[in-house]
Order: structure tokens, then C-alpha cells, then sequence
């Protein structure tokens, strides 16, 4: 009777130590997500009197490949208002992705082991290099490559006016097109890193991976061959570096996970 009692004592412990460490989590959850909005917000503001000349800058790409009378137009009646904000807005938060990802890591990083933090933390940053090279490679590269062969293609008896909102939301696209397809060898790393797919098997299904890469950028692109290939041919450079990275990161990850060898 008195084991039954003490082990009901202990659980009652345990479950009464466990809401109090719950409650701590949440809160601490919730002053990281404030911090997080509250510098998006902070951000969003001090972007929101530049919205005009924000995008003033994003349609360049456009307007060079357009004769020189060629403008934007607003379809909807407040689209001239609306859509410099919602590009404000995305502007903020591609600024403040390593500040809120800096809050989601300090939330998660003190209950990783020092091994993952050391591995996170260089993946993390590499991820966000990545994400804003792809978005600079798809603006000062793709962008004026795509309108310049539309514009060529396009009848001389057609006026190109787009549509403002419809231009964003195509740049929109496209940045995060190339923003995500420049994380594949982040993606690769952490495979080899999981144990799911080892070097040796990435080498060995190059063949297979370059048919996926240009299957994926006839998906995601406009549908036009220089957007393809400019999304196609990076990847494959970047599935390559994947397969480096991993290799070199691997017997790092062996050496250091690998105990002393057994004595007799």
C-alpha cells in the first residue's frame, strides 16, 4: 500500500514540475513571436513612406524592356495605393528574415545538444545567404532576361500596359521561386546529416536529379525558355555544391559523433 502511495506521490511530482516548465515554454514562446512582429512592424513602418519608390525600383526590369512612353497601369481604382503597401510589406519581412529567424532559433537552440547547435547555426545563415542570392540572381539577372524576350516577341500593334498588382504578384512568384530553389543544397546537407541519402547515392542519382531540376523549373517559371533554363541551370551548379558540402560535413559528423574504441 505504502509503494502504491509513493508512486502516486511521485507521479503527482512529475506531472506537478511538468505544468509549471509548460508554462515557461509558452511564454517564452509568446515574447519571441512578440519580438518578431514587433520588429516586422517597426520595419513595415519605416518602409511604408517609401512604397512608391520601392516599387518604382522593382519595375525597372519591366519599363527597360517597354519603349520609352511604355507605363503600368492600375486596373482596380486603389490598386495605385494597396499594392505599393502589400510590396512594403513583403519588403519588410524579406528584411527582417534573420531577425525572425534568430527568434525562432533562440526559442529552439536551448533545448538542441551542442552538436546541433554547432551544425544549425552555419545551415541557418547559409539558408538565408542562399534565399537572398536567389532572390538578387532571379532581379538583376532573370527578370530583365524574361521581359526582354517577351517584349521582343510581342506584335508591334500590341501596347504593353500590365496590370501593377499582376506585376507584383509575378515578381512575387518568381522571387520566391528562385529564393527556395537556392536552398537545395541546404536540403541536401540535412539529408546526408538525417542519414536519409548518403553522397555516394546523390552522385549516383545526379542523372535522375538534373531531369527533376528542369522538370521543377518548367513548373514553377513562366512559360518561356530563358526562365527555365536560368532556374535550371543554377540548380544543377547548386545540386553539385550539395553533394561537396555533404561530403565534407559528413566525416566531420562521423569524427565527431564516434566514441573511443572498446578496450579489453
Amino acid at each position: 500500500m505504502n509503494r502504491d502511495h509513493d508512486t502516486y506521490d511521485s507521479h503527482a511530482d512529475a506531472g506537478s514540475d511538468a505544468e509549471p516548465r509548460l508554462i515557461d515554454h509558452l511564454i517564452e514562446l509568446r515574447a519571441r513571436l512578440l519580438r518578431a512582429v514587433a520588429g516586422l512592424i517597426l520595419v513595415f513602418v519605416c518602409l511604408l513612406p517609401f512604397a512608391a519608390d520601392i516599387y518604382a525600383i522593382l519595375a525597372q526590369p519591366l519599363l527597360s524592356s517597354l519603349p520609352e512612353s511604355g507605363r503600368l497601369v492600375a486596373v482596380d481604382p486603389a490598386g495605385g495605393f494597396f499594392v505599393p503597401v502589400k510590396l512594403a510589406f513583403f519588403a519588410a519581412l524579406l528584411v527582417t528574415m534573420p531577425w525572425l529567424l534568430y527568434q525562432a532559433w533562440a526559442f529552439v537552440a536551448p533545448g538542441l545538444y551542442h552538436r546541433e547547435k554547432r551544425l544549425a547555426m552555419p545551415l541557418l545563415v547559409s539558408a538565408v545567404a542562399l534565399f537572398y542570392t536567389g532572390c538578387a540572381f532571379a532581379f538583376f539577372l532573370v527578370l530583365p532576361s524574361v521581359f526582354g524576350f517577351l517584349a521582343r516577341f510581342t506584335p508591334e500593334v500590341v501596347a504593353m500596359t500590365p496590370d501593377i498588382g499582376k506585376y507584383l504578384d509575378f515578381v512575387l512568384v518568381i522571387f520566391l521561386a528562385f529564393g527556395a530553389s537556392f536552398e537545395l543544397p541546404v536540403a541536401l546537407v540535412i539529408l546526408v546529416l538525417l542519414g536519409w541519402v548518403t553522397p555516394q547515392q546523390l552522385r549516383e542519382s545526379r542523372g535522375y536529379a538534373i531531369v527533376g531540376v528542369f522538370v521543377v523549373a518548367a513548373v514553377i517559371t513562366p512559360p518561356d525558355v530563358v526562365s527555365q533554363l536560368m532556374l535550371a541551370i543554377p540548380m544543377c551548379i547548386l545540386y553539385e555544391l550539395g553533394i561537396v558540402a555533404s561530403r565534407w560535413l559528413k566525416p566531420r559528423e562521423d569524427a565527431g559523433t564516434a566514441g573511443p574504441s572498446p578496450t579489453a
